[in-house]
């Protein structure tokens, strides 16, 4: 992408008036003779460019010439670091990438603590999860959890769980936040323990003023990577079918929504039945079981048999 390469030896150039052709070489990942080769490029498209040879030379831009791009504000800066997700985008997501590298290198020393505060703290995976992915729309707590990150700073979160749990509040520590197939999830520790939370989940965010304090040392990425490996490689989803006793749904879909991948459903045909999308079934029947004969598992065979084998279990441990 040679359009790219051009305008990062512009935008370099402007940055420091005068580099040496190894030292744009290196900045640009090509050869001298590429850099020279782009030189004439820029020259014969009536950019004031040109080459000193000698000791002291280089590659110079003229004095006072200026280009509008590198008027990039914070937004923008960040809008572009998103869009370094190369790994996941295939060929034309590297091109992107390292075009996004070489237009970074021309920003001005003052402003590079700030671009690697930014990629700390924000990682975009542009592909989505095993399933379905859902929209997350405007979220407007996005902005003030941006900001508690950019300030390394302890916030208390007001989260509703998943399948219109209640919402309560969290203490949580940032360590940053992910994009992935569109929707924002702050990842933080809580209580000790990293987590993922759902920012279209947050309906309040109160500053506390204090330092956040993870359990580790280790960046954004590296959590995110083992949290979603975690998920991704758990065993897969199963719907359970469970009958609840008379005015007892609501109660069970609370307590049972950290452990669903999705919204409850009511069977249409029987309006005592429930339909709810566990992780896994051992997780069906670990929190299931709790309810006793509340909540009675209808289906599939192999989740009612295995609460069968866990219950008698239990009544065994304790005849």
């Amino acid at each position: 992408m040679r359009s790219d390469r051009l305008l990062a030896t512009l935008l370099l150039l402007q940055t420091h008036g005068r580099l040496s052709a190894p030292d744009l070489a290196a900045r640009l990942e090509v050869s001298t003779r590429t850099v020279a080769r782009d030189v004439e490029a820029l020259s014969s498209a009536g950019v004031p460019v040109y080459a000193e040879r000698g000791r002291h030379g280089g590659v110079v831009l003229m004095p006072g010439f200026r280009t509008d791009v590198s008027g990039l504000t914070d937004a923008e800066m960040r809008a572009l670091l998103a869009l370094t997700d190369g790994e996941q985008g295939g060929s034309l997501g590297r091109a992107v990438a390292s075009a996004v590298r070489k237009l970074l290198a021309a920003v001005p020393e003052a402003r590079r603590p700030g671009i690697a505060a930014a990629r700390r703290t924000v990682v975009v995976e542009q592909h989505g999860w095993h399933r379905a992915g859902q929209p997350a729309g405007d979220d407007p707590a996005l902005a003030a959890l941006e900001r508690a990150v950019t300030a390394d700073e302890r916030v208390r979160i007001r989260y509703r769980p998943g399948s219109g749990g209640t919402a309560g509040w969290r203490t949580v520590d940032p360590y940053g936040l992910v994009s992935k197939a569109g929707t924002w999830y702050l990842v933080a520790a809580a209580r000790g323990t990293p987590r993922m939370f759902r920012v279209s989940r947050v309906e309040e965010v109160a500053w506390t003023g204090t330092p956040a304090r993870r359990p580790d040392d280790r960046d954004l990425e590296a959590v995110w990577v083992e949290l979603r490996d975690r998920l991704e490689d758990a065993p897969e989803a199963v719907t359970v079918a469970v009958r609840v006793g008379a005015g007892r749904r609501a109660m069970v879909e609370r307590v049972v929504a950290a452990q669903l991948v999705g919204p409850p459903s009511p069977d249409p045909d029987r309006p005592d039945v429930v339909h709810l999308p566990f992780r896994a079934a051992g997780a069906a029947v670990g929190v299931l079981l709790g309810f006793g004969a509340v909540a009675e598992v209808l289906g599939p065979p192999e989740v009612r048999a295995l609460m069968a084998s866990r219950a008698a279990e239990v009544v065994a441990l304790y005849r």
